[in-house]
């Protein structure tokens, strides 16, 4: 069927693409040799169908950019790293919205006979990873290596990052620019700000950053089970809140915060409007796993969001898409303050 495994691939990405109009994953079997993909990638495609159904969507049209890399490329077999960028229009109520979103994919392929085959597809699922135990918010390990190692927790006001908080008063009034928290969200919603930490489970530290685009100010303790802050990497050591890049941590701090960056807990999404956060359990065991912003809203008037990770703009809010996605996923919804 295939000359060469790069022709294989790029056919891969083809009928992938065309999947998020037509819906059909049979048309990967001819040339996917690894049936429970199909079947995971199927359910996935009913969820969005029956999304779009419930939403009066219809897929208009989809664009794919790809970029691969071969990890291991032999003369019979080659592993490769591939990413899709796909942008897919839909129509809904006379309008029309385009949402992008990077899907990451390892892919073995095996040369059988003359032809090569595609033997096996792991999508890349770190929406739902949960970050290592040393960087939970209720790990006791990094305040007692922290102690043994004679490192002090002190506050840190890093002014390349916040370059206008030297020149706020003590007593703020400010308003969070929602529009600024946006633009932040768009500029960087599929690539990393060379002015933080990149994180291989990005969600929140993206998050972070666009509310702090936005004018929230940092809460500085010092103590990375307080707070909310950033400093960044000295010396090999991770100086920042575990607000500011875990997922929990953030939506535990959104719920609780009594001032600078606070927010309201609402029961809707209709109740969000752009620079709000929403928070994602995908287990329903009550540890939040994902957070994203919300960046517009379609022709019904509900949310969609930018995140990293899986790195997504205008992505519809309830997240159906997604592998991690579950029938006991739960969402909060945090209205973040008009004023800090």
């Amino acid at each position: 069927m295939f000359a060469n495994w790069k022709s294989a691939i790029y056919e891969y990405a083809h009928r992938r693409n065309r999947l998020e109009v037509d819906g059909d994953a049979g048309q990967l079997v001819p040339i996917v040799r690894d049936d429970r993909f199909v079947r995971r990638l199927e359910q996935r495609i009913h969820r969005v169908q029956a999304s779009r159904d419930a939403r009066g969507v219809v897929a208009l049209r989809s664009e794919a950019g790809m970029r691969m890399r071969a990890i291991d490329d032999t003369e019979r077999r080659a592993v490769v790293d591939l990413e899709l960028r796909l942008c897919t229009e839909y129509g809904q109520a006379g309008q029309s919205h385009r949402e992008e979103r990077m899907d990451r994919e390892r892919i073995q392929v095996v040369k059988q006979g003359k032809q090569w085959i595609i033997t096996n597809v792991q999508p890349d699922e770190s929406e739902r990873r949960r970050p290592p135990q040393s960087e939970l918010p209720f790990a006791e390990a990094e305040p007692e290596r922290e102690k043994q190692a004679g490192l002090r927790s002190v506050p840190y006001l890093n002014y390349g990052v916040l370059s206008s908080f030297a020149a706020q008063p003590s007593v703020r009034n400010i308003p969070y620019d929602r529009a600024k928290a946006q633009r932040y969200a768009e500029t960087w919603w599929n690539k990393a700000n060379p002015a933080y930490t990149s994180f291989e489970v990005d969600c929140t530290n993206y998050v972070s950053q666009c509310l702090v685009a936005g004018g929230a100010p940092m809460n500085y303790t010092g103590k990375r089970e307080s707070g909310w802050w950033y400093q960044g990497m000295d010396g090999g050591r991770e100086l920042w809140s575990y607000s500011w890049a875990v997922a929990h941590s953030l939506k535990s701090f959104l719920a609780s915060s009594k001032s600078g960056l606070r927010s309201e807990i609402v029961y809707s999404p209709r109740q969000l409007t752009i620079g709000d956060v929403i928070c994602y359990d995908w287990d329903g065991d009550g540890r939040f796993q994902h957070n994203t912003i919300v960046t517009g809203f379609d022709a019904a008037g509900m949310p969609l969001v930018n995140a990293h990770t899986i790195d997504s703009r205008m992505r519809y809010w309830d997240y159906r898409d997604s592998y991690a996605w579950t029938p006991n996923t739960r969402y909060s919804f945090f209205h973040i303050a008009d004023y800090f």
